[in-house]
């Protein structure tokens, strides 16, 4: 059996989704109601299984294991999936020179994207775009990945972009690596005026307050926010690229709360510690239970959105012809992603092989899979998931 997630007993815990979806479920995002039922079915058979016998004929010992729910807001199944990310991105991506650089937006401009989702996915691309047009003044394409963040240490709506970028890149000809350099006086009104530009264009399509119901107040809102700086943070470059990687990958895969800092819960008020970026001090958020879920739960994106995003050499339609280039000019052997299955994860882990017989110490091999249950299916037993009670037959 799979080991329940913490985010799974919290959710059982006062029985606080079943309440907290009673109260808000005409308010709920679809999205968010089918990720928490796959979380509520995380480790149990309705979701379907494997089962493994030992390879000894003498020993007659079996291992049931659950298939995961696979929902990026789950901490146990985001674990494996953010450890697969990290090592297939540094198996592939190239040792050189990269940067990281984080796009921020005014919190006055953060709260309009929220209301206004849609917007959401066109964000990355802008950043990018920043980075692609200072590189090709200089004849260069560099490699690109980005991630959407939209949450704070508080879990408070905070939308921003990191993005990290090789400070190179293929020159026009592809024939030779040339050196980048970018700076923060630069970058700032560029994406500021990408950004502006997206919400002036946007205005027949956005969801907004009446202060802003026209647009002539719109574009006089957006004129102020236009003349103030953003922060737009450019860390120290660095070496290779492991150290950006490993920390989007906790971020990325993961819920955006790590419930290791969660303190509290007796059901009414919820305590958790978080580091606070301004003042680089420890602090401790107290909120209610409802407030918690709101809080959490607004951080769910929407099906089929792509948190993670590539440009430049490394976009889907270019990478397979550019990436060996880009080895080659780097004198580096050229690479491929090796898969990180199940039970070389927990191998390296934990340093248990699961397929190892607890009895005999002889392997185990797969006998059968069954299948589970369609998320249309679970649907049907949302009550039953949330409360745990037994799912009929």
């Amino acid at each position: 059996m799979r080991i329940p997630s913490k985010l799974k007993h919290l959710l059982h815990t006062k029985q606080l989704w079943w309440r907290y979806y009673l109260k808000h479920k005409d308010q709920i995002r679809p999205v968010v109601v089918d990720n928490i039922i796959k979380i509520l079915s995380c480790g149990l058979r309705t979701l379907g299984y494997a089962t493994f016998a030992c390879h000894n004929p003498h020993c007659n010992h079996t291992k049931i294991v659950c298939f995961s729910c696979k929902s990026r807001f789950c901490n146990t199944c985001g674990y494996k999936a953010t450890q697969q990310w990290i090592a297939q991105q540094n198996s592939v991506l190239p040792q050189t020179e990269w940067q990281h650089i984080t796009f921020t937006l005014p919190r006055e401009l953060c709260l309009i994207l929220q209301d206004n989702r849609h917007l959401l996915g066109d964000l990355s691309r802008l950043a990018a775009n920043v980075i692609l047009k200072v590189a090709k003044k200089k004849g260069v394409t560099p490699g690109i990945f980005t991630a959407l963040h939209t949450f704070g240490r508080d879990l408070k709506w905070n939308v921003h972009v990191h993005l990290s970028t090789t400070r190179g890149g293929l020159c026009a000809d592809q024939s030779t690596w040339q050196s980048l350099y970018f700076a923060k006086h630069s970058l700032m009104p560029m994406w500021r005026y990408e950004i502006i530009k997206l919400l002036r264009n946007a205005y027949e399509t956005l969801t907004l307050p009446p202060t802003l119901s026209t647009y002539t107040l719109w574009n006089r809102w957006l004129d102020q926010h236009y003349q103030k700086p953003w922060i737009v943070h450019l860390a120290k470059a660095s070496k290779n690229h492991q150290k950006n990687v490993n920390y989007l990958g906790r971020y990325i895969k993961r819920p955006p709360l790590a419930l290791s800092r969660l303190a509290h819960y007796d059901g009414h008020c919820v305590i958790f510690n978080y580091l606070d970026h301004n003042t680089k001090t420890h602090r401790r958020f107290e909120c209610t239970a409802e407030d918690f879920m709101t809080r959490l739960t607004q951080h769910i994106p929407e099906k089929g959105f792509r948190l993670i995003r590539y440009y430049g050499f490394l976009a889907n339609r270019v990478r397979g012809k550019l990436l060996p280039k880009v080895y080659r000019l780097l004198d580096q052997p050229e690479k491929n992603a090796q898969p990180l299955h199940w039970p070389e994860l927990l191998k390296a882990s934990f340093g248990v092989d699961p397929l190892v017989c607890i009895l005999c110490q002889s392997r185990l091999v797969l006998v059968k899979r069954t299948v589970g249950k369609t998320i249309n299916a679970l649907r049907r037993y949302h009550y039953h998931l949330a409360l745990m009670k037994p799912i009929p037959a």
